[in-house]
């Protein structure tokens, strides 16, 4: 006979399914017939349209088998009163402050700049290999001013423009302008051509606008421009209205229009300085040039003994290694070292017998590793030979003749 009943409720309920009356009594014999789960649904729609319904409440608790809740304390008439089950007072306590909004919709805030990664450089000078005549130029023309405002006061030496060193690749560009970063104690913003380029028309432009506000706020400042004709490559040679665009972003923002650029400090590294536009290469700008070359015998000697600190070693002869590895840039010295290890490294497992990393090694690696920069000798032969008028590859013809 119940059963009937329910059934025929049920038919009712699902005609007229806002009839909460209905649906309250056949929740309740559900209940009594030991029909928890299906009555839980019916009071949780009741509660949904009648939250306050304590029949509705009782019903749950009864259908999942707890006591009904007791009704909660009245509250003091000078407080508010609080929902039974959660001490909000005390978790507010807890929290020892306001808590700030989870969303807002931006419409009248400025989020800032971009978070670009600012590192302490943590390198000097002293901590590069050789160079010698690349840190004297750099004493000279850069740093010299920086640490002499005095001097630089009498003689009306301005700190505007940057600098731009060149050079075939691996032979420590980067390294360089951290180095300088130290000699500052200014803090160091690195800029490759992932963190400008971007797939949609203006944000280029806005990201190297947002690179240079995180500069300023961050000044003293280096902010190094890694592969500058990537990112400030010749207008005329380029198609894409976006590239073209970036790069007049760029020189606004060199020029310090609308902003103050004191503290930050450009420093620009390119393999090829041919094609980067000569707008950047204008006084203000990126007006001073400095050639790095690959190390001399010495700096090998140097990078050598820097790789090989920490590797187990045994009568290495680095001097013969320096003067077996002319024409290495700094990036094929590390590689060479790799490979010399690595060898030691596969003739232990093969022998079951962990041994020391020798010259036999060294001299393996040298059987099979040549000079990575000869396709750039020999564009930048052709750029010193052909398109030198202007005389700005003096250095570097003069630094190829040597090499024939």
């Amino acid at each position: 006979m119940d059963d009937r009943l329910i059934d025929s409720l049920t038919a009712a309920v699902s005609a007229a399914p806002d009839d909460l009356t209905l649906r309250l009594h056949l929740a309740g014999l559900l209940v009594d017939a030991g029909r928890g789960p299906e009555a839980i649904s019916h009071a949780a729609t009741v509660l949904a349209s009648d939250p306050g319904s304590a029949e509705a409440r009782d019903l749950m608790a009864r259908a999942m088998g707890t006591p009904p809740a007791a009704d909660p304390p009245v509250a003091p008439a000078d407080e508010p009163a609080a929902p039974a089950g959660f001490d909000w007072r005390a978790a507010e306590s807890d929290l020892g402050g306001a808590v700030g909004p989870m969303f807002v919709d931006g419409s009248t805030e400025d989020p800032g700049p971009a978070p670009y990664d600012v590192e302490s450089a943590g390198v000097r000078l002293a901590d590069v290999g050789g160079l010698s005549e690349v840190k004297k130029r750099l004493e000279a023309s850069f740093l010299a001013p920086l640490r002499n405002p005095e001097l630089r006061a009498l003689y009306g030496k301005s700190l505007r423009g940057g600098l731009l060193l060149y050079g075939p690749p691996g032979c420590g560009k980067t390294f360089l302008a951290k180095a300088v970063a130290g000699e500052l104690g200014a803090a160091f913003l690195h800029v490759s051509l992932a963190d400008v380029l971007d797939m949609y028309i203006g944000q280029s432009e806005r990201n190297v606008k947002e690179l240079f506000e995180v500069a300023r706020t961050s000044a003293p400042c280096v902010l190094f421009l890694d592969e500058l004709d990537a990112i400030g490559g010749k207008r005329s040679l380029n198609r894409s209205s976006g590239a073209r665009t970036t790069v007049n972003q760029l020189l606004t923002e060199l020029d310090g229009v609308g902003s103050d650029n004191e503290g930050v400090f450009v420093l620009a590294a390119t393999n090829h300085p041919w094609d980067v536009d000569p707008a950047l290469r204008r006084p203000g700008r990126l007006d001073r040039t400095l050639l790095v070359l690959p190390p001399d015998r010495e700096a090998r000697e140097a990078i050598l003994r820097t790789h090989l600190r920490d590797r187990p070693v045994e009568r290495i002869d680095t001097r013969r290694l320096a003067k077996a590895t002319e024409g290495f840039s700094g990036a094929d010295l590390a590689h060479l070292c790799e490979s010399a290890s690595e060898n030691a490294l596969m003739d232990s497992v093969g022998s079951g017998q962990v041994r020391m990393i020798a010259m036999r090694d060294f001299d393996q690696a040298l059987a099979e590793i040549r000079p990575s920069i000869g396709p750039w000798m020999e564009t930048a032969r052709n750029v010193a030979l052909y398109a030198n008028a202007s005389g700005e590859y003096d250095d570097l013809a003069k630094w190829l003749r040597k090499q024939r």
